[in-house]
């Protein structure tokens, strides 16, 4: 078994893994937090009142999860580029994007969730301006808008749809819950956000269990014509050179 496929699959899984850990304790331990329109200065308390909760919560969902996003968006990339190279190339772009993004949120605000919990006390106004600052951060690079996420899993898709590497049914998952990340650039479908993570659950641990079982990659006819097809492309075109 290819051991990079094996290494990607066992990150996909624990991908999922965080991901419904993320989601359990958004719904239970920080759902004061996530319902409704929270002031600045309630924020502020809540932060305060549950900084290890807010600090584990955040660790798990972006800095782990960025870095898992990059040995599976290599694997993919060795998986699907004999068929779909140009494609593949392009996702694994937004693959190291995404954790980039994901990882440099995560990072700033593990700090400013301290800062904010030691001014909480001391000096309210000035932990209620470095909350808005994180927020603002956070929704930006990933927290609220998930378009850079929704790229990836679009171009995977389509690359694997186009080398026939993975089943249809999965690469239209993707497909569809790639429309629902892209949603979430509408204001009023902020939520829409639930859906994607959900919905990347179950991408995750399908294609994790695809990329542990079957090692190096093994496409389809379609996957192997469209493969021959831009080999003898190359051939004719390096003859007529």
């Amino acid at each position: 078994m290819n051991e990079r496929q094996k290494f990607g699959g066992i990150a996909a899984l624990i991908l999922a893994v965080t991901l419904v850990i993320g989601l359990a304790m958004f719904a239970t331990l920080l759902s004061d937090y996530a319902t409704g329109d929270q002031e600045p200065g309630e924020s502020v308390t809540f932060i305060a009142d549950h900084y290890a909760t807010m600090y584990v919560w955040n660790l798990i969902v972006m800095v782990v999860f960025g870095v898992l996003l990059v040995p599976v968006g290599l694997a993919l990339h060795d998986r699907l580029r004999e068929g779909s190279g140009a494609l593949s190339q392009t996702a694994t772009a937004f693959a190291l994007i995404w954790a980039g993004l994901l990882i440099g949120a995560g990072m700033v605000t593990l700090v400013d969730l301290g800062t904010i919990a030691d001014l909480a006390d001391t000096d309210p106004g000035r932990a209620e301006s470095v909350w808005i600052s994180l927020d603002s951060v956070e929704r930006g690079m990933g927290g609220t808008i998930e378009i850079v996420g929704g790229l990836w899993v679009l171009l995977i898709s389509w690359a694997a749809l186009r080398s026939g590497v993975f089943p249809k049914a999965l690469n239209y998952l993707g497909i569809v819950i790639s429309a629902s990340a892209f949603a979430t650039i509408v204001p009023a479908c902020e939520l829409v956000g639930a859906v994607f993570g959900l919905g990347l659950i179950v991408w995750l641990v399908w294609l994790g269990v695809i990329m542990y079982r079957s090692g190096p990659s093994e496409p389809t006819e379609i996957g192997v014509e469209s493969a021959a097809g831009s080999r003898n492309r190359h051939r004719l075109e390096a003859s007529v050179d």
